[in-house]
């Protein structure tokens, strides 16, 4: 048996084989993306002698159970029987005849991702990149060097001596606040909003599920049409949401329900920041060793300007494991020469108090306990920024991205708003520790709710 691809598909893979060197297959769920994008690498790797390509997925225990033991395996069946590759499981990669490779990888994996980029490559992969952050992406894409020459045949039939490099890119579209939705449809270098120099180097085409049909059964389509509308814009239409139903924060400004212009986090950003009286280092724990797949460790730096406003210095959220992040905490603490490290309690336990200490005693340290759930935590500092009170010092698109995801009913954004929530523990440390009631500083929309809840 082998696989025909639809109309679709076919079109598809003629983009990828474009001039573009940049291009995102964006859409529902379902829809062959992942199917059409590791066929094109194969072929890829067949036409190029002794080229190198890599698929990368945020967590590696993904990227081992979706792409190596089922995508990857079903290309070479159905799109390639004849071809005899070497499946590598120690190092989880696939060799072809011809010497080329095609690496498996996930990002959040340190030691791995450092021996993977220690190569160049003719073709990386980022499979469902709505998970995976813009600095990974960034660090990934300086690995995009490989020079190959391409087999004589297909040199010939070309007239080109050497692989073209391709970035390859696929998502469930997230919200418009994503890294996908500024470079590939806003021609927007993510983070600095920068126009991209050459825009016609970025391509992105739209595939979805009715696209797929034939290779999925009819009652899947009774699951999509079965979803919230905002579920089925991502799932089924393959949109990108245009802005977060009762987000607590926006980019840009926006009207509040009594009718006053609410400031959104580009009026506020600035290049520089005052005088500080105040420097705090927050530290989110997350349930696991963050060096083995868990959620990131949420590190954020924020200092209280002479002027007595906020202002967020940088944000240093990593995935690493406790002597990691402890050491990256006290790093911060003293290069910004900060008054205090604020952890939270994690688990009853403390990690966080524990991990700082032993990384360097002296070091200045507050443990914060979660009485009450994020949501609440998190109104007063977003009714700060109504207030035109906090700063961004620069552009921190990952944890802004976290921001505008979390809504008054919770956080819709993918994994854990630890980003967000080390924000919310630096800015409740430096700007509402000396209040005598949280309540005086929220908004009066968010006031009435409260007084609904109660």
């Amino acid at each position: 048996m082998t696989a025909t691809l639809t109309r679709r598909q076919r079109e598809a893979n003629r983009l990828l084989a474009g001039p573009a060197r940049n291009i995102m297959l964006r859409g529902g769920s379902r829809s062959g993306k992942t199917f059409i994008l590791v066929r094109a690498i194969i072929q890829r790797a067949i036409n190029a002698p002794g080229s190198r390509h890599v698929i990368f997925r945020f967590r590696f225990n993904h990227a081992k159970t979706s792409v190596w033991s089922d995508t990857l395996p079903k290309v070479l069946e159905l799109c390639f029987p004849g071809l005899r590759v070497r499946f590598d499981k120690t190092d989880f990669y696939v060799e072809l005849p011809n010497g080329s490779q095609v690496w498996i990888a996930g990002l959040d994996d340190k030691e791995r991702v450092e021996k993977i980029l220690g190569q160049e490559y003719a073709t990386l992969y980022f499979n469902e990149s709505s998970q995976i952050p813009w600095g990974s992406v960034e660090t990934a894409m300086s690995r995009l060097a490989q020079k190959c020459a391409l087999a004589p045949e297909i040199a010939k039939a070309t007239g080109r001596a050497f692989l073209a490099l391709k970035a390859y890119f696929d998502c469930n579209p997230p919200s418009k606040l994503h890294w996908s939705y500024q470079m590939f449809r806003a021609k927007l270098k993510p983070g600095t909003k920068e126009a991209l120099p050459n825009p016609g180097d970025y391509a992105e085409m739209l595939v979805n599920p009715t696209d797929n049909a034939d290779n999925l059964p009819a009652e899947y389509f009774e699951v999509l049409a079965s979803m919230s509308a905002a579920k089925r814009l991502r799932f089924e239409a393959g949109e990108w949401a245009s802005e977060v139903s009762g987000a607590l924060w926006a980019l840009e400004d926006r009207k509040a329900p009594d009718g006053k212009t609410m400031q959104g986090i580009d009026t506020l950003r600035v290049a520089r920041a005052p005088e500080m009286q105040r420097i705090v280092v927050a530290v989110d724990p997350s349930g696991t060793r963050g060096d083995d797949g868990g959620d990131d460790i949420g590190i954020v730096v924020a200092g209280k300007g002479v002027d007595g406003e906020a202002y967020v210095l940088e944000d240093g959220t990593c995935q690493m494991s406790p002597e990691g992040w402890g050491r990256r905490a006290v790093d911060l603490y003293h290069r910004w020469e900060a008054d205090r490290i604020v952890g939270e309690r994690n688990y009853g336990g403390d990690m966080v108090r524990f991990t700082v200490s032993t990384a360097d005693k002296q070091a200045s340290f507050k443990e914060v306990v979660a009485s009450r759930g994020k949501v609440v935590r998190a109104e007063p500092i977003s009714a700060l920024y109504e207030q035109g009170r906090v700063h961004h010092v620069g552009v921190f698109p990952d944890l802004e991205d976290q921001m505008c995801n979390f809504s008054s009913s919770g956080y819709v954004g993918e994994g854990s708003p630890d980003r967000a929530d080390a924000l919310v523990w630096a800015l409740t440390e430096l700007m509402l520790g000396d209040q005598p009631s949280v309540q005086m500083l929220l908004s009066s929309a968010a006031r009435a709710k409260l007084k609904g809840k109660r």
